[in-house]
């Protein structure tokens, strides 16, 4: 598939609205320190997301660090027989129509367990309810409270381009836990671009166990942003 962008991002900002990179280049740390890494780039990540303003150059850069990511480094879901022939994350073309500044409501529910393979078992509650979604998508969308340690929002989603167009088991677009999350806007809106949608690590890795969204945030038409399968496979 070829991108919508291919020159590189940074070159073409202004070096004051730059962000400032700390994780560069091949990790070639002890093993015992890899996911450590792995998690601290994601972070750094979505920090620079967040810096830059045109949300089009934001994403563009979202998706070229995480091919990159994703094809370099030891943490990769991605299998190692499989990251020689990986140039780039296949993603839809970015629609400013699928970014949306949303409002907040509380939500109440019971704590879920969620079985995560070797990890255990994930306590998921429903936290909040978006506002302003229901007319494009027909419903609102629930985070949810992912319990333990620390803890973290959580907005997984399934829509009507699973099983042919996207992973079957559907996509993220926050887990502020890995540092997936891209905030508030100026007007302290809840930012949700459907354009930074992605697949769980168990669609690139069947050995991987991954909480997915359950019914209240499934049955969504077509979401045509975000990562998206490799046309013809």
């Amino acid at each position: 598939m070829e991108s919508d962008f291919a020159e590189p991002l940074l070159s073409a900002m202004p070096p004051s609205r730059a962000p400032q990179l700390e994780f560069t280049g091949l990790y070639n740390g002890p093993d015992t320190l890899a996911l450590a890494d792995w998690r601290a780039r994601i972070n750094a990540l979505y920090t620079q997301v967040r810096a830059i303003p045109d949300a089009k150059a934001a994403r563009r850069y979202w998706q070229d660090s995480r091919s990159a990511l994703f094809r370099d480094h030891p943490m990769s879901p991605i299998p190692h027989d499989r990251r020689a022939g990986l140039t780039e994350i296949p993603v839809y073309p970015y629609d400013p129509a699928l970014r949306f500044e949303v409002g907040i409501e509380p939500a109440d529910g019971p704590s879920v367990e969620v079985p995560v393979g070797n990890d255990g078992v994930l306590l998921r509650r429903p936290h909040s309810r978006t506002i302003g979604l229901e007319p494009v998508f027909g419903k609102e969308m629930t985070l949810f409270w992912i319990e333990g340690y620390g803890g973290g929002l959580f907005l997984p989603f399934k829509d009507a381009t699973n099983g042919t167009e996207t992973y079957g088991g559907g996509r993220y677009l926050i887990d502020s836990i890995k540092g997936a999350y891209l905030g508030l806007s100026a007007v302290q809106a809840f930012i949700l671009d459907f354009n930074f949608a992605y697949y769980p690590s168990c669609a690139h890795n069947p050995e991987w166990i991954c909480p997915l969204a359950p019914e209240e945030n499934s049955g969504f038409p077509a979401i045509r942003a975000g990562e998206r399968n490799r046309p013809g496979n």
